[in-house]
């Protein structure tokens, strides 16, 4: 949350939040602990037509107007659309005077200049807690972030909630967060800040291994988590939004926090899991909270469709409007389970697709046409302003419908990240590059028969781990700092529950008195310490070399089949510097795979 380093530190604490204007403001958080398918079944929503009307109304200018007729505006008149929308459903301390600067080809991305507003302040300091809270566990949290202040030098105070009652070692730089701000007073003016000003920076990864911190900026951030919020999940007045993803992650922050808050909602923390204490959890919150939008993971989902659907209907869900997914694509038995299980049939379920870079929900079946379908798994209609375009690998757009390619957007949106922090040169190279003149989402895509978009997967090595993007390249880097390990690839393989999970190839330094074992325990450290727990392979195969080209390049794809039991069709091996590698490692997989049956 970025902003000027003036004022009290515990002012950045208690600073209001109010951006938006809907005639009256309202603001509560709920804190709960506790070649792809083509599917022929449509779902046709009569369901929820309240939404496909656009009412309330995107502004007064565009009252009236259809979804068709708003989407053609937004990629047409992009000015327009966007100025208009602007200048009444934020408030402005300074009205902006231009409503873009963009050249995309240079990552020139800029909205509303000239204009200020508040949406949140921070100076030097840390806010953390003494522990979380997680399906019943208790996560030590000071002593993570006490590691890190070591190698951060600007960090002046860390400001400790007690979330539990166990104590928690306090040093020179901590403070209690209660006491402090009992000690001052609640009310604190917001600071304007420019439109363009970041707000937050989150660490997203990349297939090159090194973290990627995401810019995000103020008012055109604010502005598309807000519209995207209201009219993707048919939020009215009055309702309580239900997104039970990590606040941490960037779902939490446009539609926990900002989109929800900016609409005046009542959004509900969620910090439990979905199967704690029991597999009911989900359900008994929207029960209790009486929750109308339920936002969640197909992970979560593929994990609960597992059990009984006992625990789901034990628990009142009358008050269940929209069901959500976010993530990664849902399957059709999870889209299945979610829509006819939980939602009895009555729910309009919006699968949607978006990034960390894109800032919001960028395609997804509403908005869209009075009683326009939904077709079950997929993501369908772009959001307005979004233009999406497939693109062949020699860089030419594809035209017509029925065809796969990489998806890129053809033009900048409000809520586009604007810069890889210290880095811009990595933001083109990554996002403008590939395809001069489009943002390169690094996805692949399918156009239907009717026009509709269906995600395919990652094009790249990046691999989603119940959510969470990862670049492999990450996990190797990890894996490649122990000292007896010159030498690791990562491939994701499918997963029933997750998704995608890491297999770890690696080679070992040729010492008799290593203890395999062990080595991959240590291995299985190192990553959950250097990155996070769910980036642990859950397979590590030891050895002896790995299959490359002559060039030195690593032949991925034959280990990914080999790794998916797919060895009959390895495609062609010319290429390789030494053919009989692939017989060495289909035979220590083999053995593997006996292994780990014996100690099921």
């Amino acid at each position: 949350m970025a902003a000027h380093n003036n004022g009290s530190l515990i002012h950045i604490i208690n600073r209001a939040c109010v951006f938006f204007k809907n005639g009256s403001y309202r603001k509560r958080i709920l804190l709960t602990s506790l070649k792809p398918v083509q599917c022929q079944r449509r779902t046709v929503s009569s369901i929820g037509d309240r939404n496909t009307n656009l009412t309330p109304h995107l502004s007064s200018n565009l009252a009236g107007w259809s979804y068709n007729e708003l989407y053609e505006l937004s990629v047409k008149d992009p000015e327009t659309f966007w100025g208009s929308i602007a200048k009444e459903r934020l408030t402005w301390n300074k009205p902006f005077d231009q409503v873009r600067d963009c050249e995309i080809t240079s990552g020139k991305i800029n909205w509303f200049l000239g204009g200020q507003l508040n949406v949140s302040a921070q100076c030097k300091a840390v806010i953390t807690c003494n522990q979380g809270v997680r399906g019943g566990r208790f996560i030590d949290l000071k002593p993570t972030v006490d590691a890190a202040v070591k190698n951060c030098p600007t960090v002046q105070h860390v400001f400790v909630a007690q979330r539990t009652t166990n104590p928690t070692p306090m040093g020179k730089l901590d403070i209690p967060l209660e006491e402090a701000m009992a000690s001052e007073s609640a009310q604190c003016a917001p600071e304007p800040m420019g439109s363009e000003e970041m707000l937050f920076m989150l660490h997203t990864s990349g297939s090159t291994g090194k973290p990627k911190g995401i810019v995000h900026t103020q008012a055109g951030y604010l502005l598309y988590a807000a519209l995207t919020h209201q009219y993707v999940f048919d939020y009215h007045p009055g309702d309580v939004f239900g997104c039970v993803a990590d606040i941490g992650w960037v779902t939490g922050h446009s539609y926990v926090v900002y989109g929800p808050l900016c609409n005046g909602a009542t959004t509900v923390l969620f910090e439990s899991t979905p199967v704690y204490p029991d597999p009911g959890r989900y359900w008994e919150t929207v029960q209790r909270l009486g929750i109308n939008q339920f936002y969640g993971a197909p992970t979560a989902i593929r994990l609960l469709l597992k059990y009984e659907e006992s625990w789901v209907k034990k628990y009142d869900r009358s008050s269940l409007k929209t069901l959500g997914s976010v993530g990664e694509p849902i399957n059709h038995e999870a889209w299945e389970w979610f829509y006819n299980v939980v939602g009895d049939g009555r729910c309009p379920l919006v699968d949607t697709w978006w990034q960390t870079e894109t800032g919001g929900v960028c395609i997804a079946p509403r908005p869209a046409e009075k009683g326009a379908e939904i077709v079950p798994a997929m993501a369908m209609r772009p959001f307005f302003g979004i233009q999406p375009v497939l693109m062949e690998e020699k860089g030419k757009p594809i035209s017509g419908n029925d065809v796969s390619g990489a998806l890129c957007i053809g033009q900048p949106w409000p809520g586009m990240a604007r810069t890889i922090f210290g880095d811009h040169k990595r933001f083109v190279d990554a996002y403008f590059k590939p395809y001069p003149g489009h943002y390169f989402t690094g996805d692949g895509a399918y156009r239907s028969k009717e026009g509709y978009y269906q995600i395919t997967g990652r094009m790249d090595d990046v691999i989603n781990i119940s959510g969470h993007r990862l670049g492999t390249a990450e996990i190797e880097d990890a894996l490649d700092e122990h000292p007896a390990v010159p030498e690791t690839a990562v491939i994701g393989v499918s997963h029933d529950i997750k998704g995608e999970v890491p297999f770890a190839f690696v080679v070992l330094k040729e010492d008799p008195s290593l203890n395999h074992t062990a080595v991959v325990k240590e291995l299985r450290d190192l990553v959950a310490t250097k990155i996070a727990k769910y980036a642990v392979p859950d397979h590590f195969l030891v050895v002896k070399r790995l299959p490359k080209t002559r060039s030195g390049k690593i032949m991925r794809r034959i280990l990914r089949k080999v790794a998916m039991e797919q060895t009959g069709d390895l495609g062609d091996v010319s290429t390789l510097d030494d053919p009989s590698v692939v017989t060495e490692i289909i035979k220590a997989h083999a053995q593997y795979k006996s292994l780990t049956s014996q100690n099921k």
